[in-house]
Formats: C-alpha cells, sequence, structure tokens
C-alpha cells in the first residue's frame, strides 16, 4: 500500500515500474487542486498553465460541480442505457439548449467522440446523400490531433503515434489547413466527400489559429456542396477561446459538433456529439452506444459545469485576460531573442521558442517554469502551450506573466 506522504520519486518509479510508458510527463507529483492551483506531494504550490490539456477550464475541484458529483453518486451512478433513468433526458434537454442543436448522442472521452461523429457522418452520407455505401470520404487538416484511436491515426500525420500501428482505415483525405481554396478544389473535384472534420484550432500542433474568415468561409463551401461541418471543439470549446465555442467567433453553426474535456470541468469523463434531427436520427438501436455514455453521474456532473461555466462568464473572463496575456508577452519579445512570437485566442495560447524543433529547449524551459511555480509542456518540440483555468482572476494572470518573463531571463542567464 502506498503511504499517504509518499515522496514524488517514489510515486514516479511505482508509474515507471508498473504502468504502461505512453506518456512522458513532466517530472513534478501532485496531489491536491484548486481553483488555479495544485499542490505537490511535498506541498509546494503550483499555478496550473496546461489544465489537463483545457479539461479544467472550471478551475480544480469547483464546488458545484463536486456538490453535484458528491449529490448523483450517493442516489444512481450507472444503468446502463439498457434502461430509462432520471437525470439523462434532463441533461440532453439542458445540453442541446445550451448550444442550439436538437439533439445530443453521450459519449465518454474526446476521441469516442470523435469516432462517433465518422460513424454518424458516413451513415448520414449513405442513408440521405445518396454516396455509394463504402465510398464516403471526409477531409481532414494535416497535423490535426483528433484523438489516438486506430482510425483516428490513420489520418494524422504524426508519426510517434502512426508508426507500428497499422493497417489504416481508409476513407479519409488530408489537406493543408487554413487553405480555403485547396479545401475548395477538393470538394469540387470528388463528389464522395460526406464531412469535413477541423479543429477551429489546432491545439496540439502548437495553437495554431487559421485567419480570419477560415471557418465561415469552410461552412459556406460545405453548404454549396451538401458537406457536413464537422467542428472538433474537444479542445477549444467550453469558453476556452472566449466563446462558448471557439467557431462562434466567427458565427458559424456546425452540422456536427464534437465536446468533451471541460464538458465535466475534469471531475469525470463526458463527452458528447451533437447535431439536428435529420442528421443524428440516422442513428437507430443497436448501431451505435457505450455502456457509460450517458450515465447519471456524468450528466449530473456535466450540467453542473455547464452551468458554472455560465455563470461565472468564463467566456467573457478567457477573452479578457487572453488579450492581457498576449499584451505583455508581445512587450516582452520586443527585448528577448528567445521566444519568437506568442499566438492564440482566449486563455488558448503558445509562444515559439527560437530553436529547432528537435531541440530541449522548450523542455529545459518548462523545467524551470516548474522550479518557479508554474507547470506547462512543450508541443512539437519548440512550442509551449500556455492554457490556465479560466477561473484565474486579473492578478493571478500578471503574476504568472512575471514568471514566465523572469524564467525566459534566467534560462538566458
Amino acid at each position: 500500500m502506498i503511504s499517504e506522504k509518499n515522496s514524488s520519486q517514489q510515486a514516479i518509479d511505482l508509474e515507471d515500474n508498473y504502468g504502461a510508458h505512453n506518456y512522458h510527463p513532466l517530472p513534478v507529483v501532485l496531489s491536491r487542486g484548486e481553483g488555479v492551483y495544485v499542490w505537490d506531494v511535498d506541498g509546494k504550490r503550483y499555478y496550473d498553465f496546461l489544465s489537463a490539456y483545457s479539461a479544467v477550464n472550471q478551475g480544480h475541484c469547483h464546488p458545484q460541480i463536486i456538490k453535484a458529483l458528491n449529490k448523483q453518486a450517493n442516489s444512481l451512478t450507472l444503468t446502463s442505457r439498457a434502461f430509462y433513468n432520471d437525470v439523462l433526458g434532463k441533461y440532453e434537454k439542458f445540453v442541446t439548449e445550451y448550444f442550439g442543436l436538437e439533439k445530443v448522442l453521450p459519449m465518454n472521452t474526446g476521441a469516442e467522440a470523435v469516432e462517433t461523429a465518422i460513424k454518424l457522418c458516413r451513415k448520414y452520407a449513405y442513408e440521405k446523400k445518396g454516396i455509394p455505401e463504402n465510398k464516403a470520404e471526409i477531409i481532414v487538416c494535416k497535423n490535426n490531433f483528433h484523438g489516438r484511436t486506430t482510425t483516428i491515426i490513420s489520418f494524422s500525420n504524426d508519426e510517434d503515434a502512426r508508426k507500428n500501428f497499422g493497417p489504416y482505415t481508409e476513407g479519409f483525405i488530408k489537406i493543408e489547413y487554413d487553405n480555403i481554396d485547396i479545401l475548395e478544389e477538393t470538394l469540387k473535384t470528388n463528389k464522395n466527400i460526406a464531412g469535413f472534420l477541423v479543429e477551429p484550432i489546432q491545439g496540439e500542433a502548437g495553437v495554431y489559429v487559421p485567419a480570419d474568415g477560415y471557418l465561415s468561409k469552410a461552412k459556406a463551401l460545405c453548404e454549396k456542396y451538401g458537406v457536413l461541418f464537422i467542428a472538433d471543439e474537444v479542445q477549444t470549446g467550453i469558453a476556452r477561446t472566449g466563446k462558448l465555442l471557439a467557431v462562434n467567433h466567427e458565427n458559424v453553426t456546425p452540422d456536427i459538433l464534437i465536446l468533451g474535456k471541460a464538458l465535466s470541468g475534469g471531475v469525470y469523463p463526458v463527452s458528447a456529439v451533437l447535431a439536428n434531427n435529420d442528421i443524428m436520427d440516422v442513428i437507430k438501436p443497436g448501431q451505435h452506444g457505450s455502456t457509460f455514455g450517458g450515465n447519471p453521474l456524468a450528466c449530473a456532473v456535466a450540467i453542473a459545469a455547464l452551468e458554472v461555466i455560465k455563470n461565472e462568464n468564463l467566456a467573457e473572463n478567457a477573452e479578457k485576460l487572453g488579450k492581457l496575456f498576449r499584451s505583455e508577452l508581445q512587450k516582452f519579445i520586443k527585448t528577448n531573442s528567445l521566444i519568437k512570437l506568442v499566438r492564440g485566442k482566449g486563455l488558448l495560447n503558445a509562444i515559439v521558442i527560437n530553436d529547432t524543433e528537435d531541440s530541449s529547449t522548450a523542455w529545459d524551459i518548462c523545467l524551470k517554469l516548474r522550479d518557479n511555480g508554474l507547470l506547462a509542456k512543450p508541443t512539437h518540440g519548440n512550442i509551449i502551450r500556455f492554457a490556465p483555468p479560466l477561473v484565474m482572476n486579473e492578478e493571478q494572470l500578471l503574476d504568472c506573466v512575471s514568471i514566465i518573463k523572469k524564467t525566459i531571463i534566467e534560462f538566458q542567464s
């Protein structure tokens, strides 16, 4: 049995010895979280500047969400979908009205939700659009990240995720992200396109924000060619970018909306696919499901998590603090040669380190940030993603900016 006062190294050794080595964590062992802070096993406090990849938008252990979790856990946690339960219908009404679409298919994880959207899109293409069976293709973008299932890695160009996991699933066309001309050319020349699956901002690729108008033009093209616009908002949704959804910045309503992560405030695995009736009604009993999808505990937690977003104006806070964060770092960049640029939207941001992608510089900076009380992780070698909980206030944000600036200066000396 593990002692409650386990040392950091003991905890790391246990994971190393008994767990699969499918992650490369920053060497810090966390034991508690509250709001924008986390504490390690030795009691040191840190700002969380990753938010579990934007799952903890509402802050760690938000009391309203934990209260909903505990209340529901004491009455009913799981029935499977073999029976009705008294929370699922309430949640389905709440979440569809909240996001403005007519039906929801509840799942558990982001990758499951992406897989669900792919199945839904294909079935709609065969039954409503008349594409010949097994011929439907879905357009995706290069450098995408939609998960790591066998199907999803089939259209990834991350070799770490792909190599030695084949054979790969067919039916996907990869095009350049943020290139509206290539999207139109692909739609124009292929009559079997069922959908266009896109991240409104490519998070894992390094927080790449497309040009203004890209999403609205892409949606218009999808409408012109009778193709479903599928928005993967697992990371960018739920107020992260300064709007409820990142597509809201361009007034786009997706045909299929994919949600996860902060849908539960990081308290429980909850994901969802939303669409209107004409699309969702192609799914019949027995054609898709999940034992845990739509369980009462998940539904109660998700309702509470979404209420927190609205009641605490977290989208507005993300918009305001994101502008401040980028403005402060832009000033710093002018005086510093180690950072090339800062980019992002709302409180989903990244800095690009002035070094090669295969260097350890970004990782080493993250180690120094940890030493100075802030936790972040590199992505794609020379990029550091910054995504704090949206409950952060201005004073805390400026404190974090000071930590980042101090760390970069120390790193150079």
